[in-house]
């Protein structure tokens, strides 16, 4: 295993709803140049989940660069469901899954949405279980009913994806084992940071660009420069950040057992 290049945890780059088909060619492009060799296109619904699959193997067919995710995230309980079939090739990961609250008192009906959203989270741990997968959660104003939920299932793990809550509930799921996705966001905010040894560096790419990039739509390789700004808070050597953080996404996401 080499560590000696950057790993972006989360990125929608497959999505054509924000990038064109020559653009998408050109932010991979991007990325590796910048040193970023490899990529997880996440998943948000079944759609969208074997397009990022299709995407990845139509331009890395060994799959060396480019993994995807099947999900479906909590916004995608009114959507069809059904059970996926990962014949071609098994994910790297579920997710992104998880509950939002965030929106509760612009819908009718909150109790309904909350149900669904629980019931959702729940299929999608026990797709985790029966493959064997890690997890890549979406979790915002929810964390009481995420740790009910994830305490029932004690052998599941995986990364809480840009984290955007307090000290208590990032020391919660640090106990339970978890990574926690930095990004763009930290760059401009005051959010606690974990330690290095759990950190997944991410872009969620279109979405959170760094502070430099604010208001642009962001990109893999902008990798580099998140680990810059985490090198300078944490008072090490960005090579070394580097290195801890593709270590942990190689522990994590098993790279190597990837069914090509």
């Amino acid at each position: 295993m080499s560590c000696d290049y950057f790993i972006d945890s989360h990125c929608h780059l497959h999505d054509e709803e924000f990038f064109a088909p020559h653009v998408r060619d050109e932010l991979v492009e991007r990325a590796l140049s910048n040193n970023v060799k490899k990529m997880i296109l996440i998943g948000t619904d079944y759609e969208d989940s074997f397009y990022a699959r299709d995407f990845a193997i139509s331009r890395d067919e060994k799959r060396e660069t480019l993994f995807w995710s099947y999900g479906v995230h909590p916004d995608g309980i009114k959507k069809e469901r059904k059970e996926p079939d990962f014949h071609i090739e098994k994910p790297i990961a579920i997710g992104e899954v998880g509950l939002d609250y965030h929106y509760l008192d612009e819908v009718d009906n909150p109790e309904f949405v909350v149900f669904e959203q629980k019931k959702l989270f729940e299929e999608m741990i026990a797709l985790a279980e029966k493959y064997d997968l890690p997890m890549i959660f979406h979790v915002r104003e929810a964390f009481d009913d995420f740790f009910e939920i994830i305490d029932k299932h004690p052998n599941i793990r995986g990364v809480v994806h840009s984290f955007t809550d307090n000290k208590k509930n990032l020391k919660k799921s640090l106990e339970r084992g978890f990574y926690i996705g930095v990004n763009g966001l930290a760059t401009y905010s005051t959010l606690p940071l974990p330690p290095l040894d759990k950190i997944l560096l991410e872009t969620d790419a279109p979405f959170l660009a760094p502070s430099a990039h604010r208001g642009e739509q962001n990109e893999s390789a902008y990798i580099p420069e998140i680990a810059e700004w985490l090198a300078g808070k944490i008072n090490l050597p960005v090579e070394e950040v580097m290195k801890k953080t593709t270590e942990n996404c190689f522990e994590l996401f098993r790279f190597d057992s990837v069914e090509k």
